[in-house]
């Protein structure tokens, strides 16, 4: 299994109320867990081209995000696949174009990662604000525990720290 690199990618604005939900969850799980050396986190902040070199390597790739479903505020998403393609065309995430670029420039690149899921939650606010709304912040625990339940499903068991 160590032949196999995972990026679990927070991305979002810390400014921006719950578009930080995404980074708040990858720092939680930095903070609350052990990953094995080949299982990168990283704090993708408002998403640039400029992290398209971490992505050279990555076989499997998780994105935490704040996701606009047209659910109430605090609805866990996850896609996977073409699917998340598919949803980045309609505009589901606020990071959609950096988010999309970025996968589309990886893949023309041929370093697509084989395996893609987003863990997303419909934001309640994207003002200005470092705080989350209640809806979304009695969410990051869960998001948490679905990027865990992703890792475990590839046979990585992160350890408490």
């Amino acid at each position: 299994m160590s032949n196999i690199t995972v990026l679990v990618l927070g991305i979002g604005n810390l400014v921006m109320s719950d578009d930080g939900v995404g980074v708040k969850v990858v720092q939680k799980l930095q903070r609350e867990y052990q990953l094995p050396e080949y299982v990168d986190i990283m704090d993708g902040g408002t998403l640039g081209l400029d992290i398209l070199p971490r992505l050279e390597c990555i076989e499997r790739l998780i994105v935490v995000d704040a996701v606009q479903t047209g659910g109430s505020p605090g609805t866990v998403v996850r896609l996977a696949g073409g699917d998340i393609q598919l949803a980045l065309e309609t505009k589901v995430s606020p990071h959609q174009m950096g988010l999309r670029d970025l996968l589309t420039v990886s893949a023309l690149m041929g370093h697509a990662p084989r395996e893609m899921v987003l863990v997303g939650v419909q934001p309640g606010s994207l003002a200005m604000g470092t705080e989350l709304t209640p809806e979304v912040e009695a969410k990051v625990d869960s998001l948490m525990q679905n990027v865990l339940y992703e890792l475990n499903s590839w046979g990585i068991y992160p350890a408490s720290a």
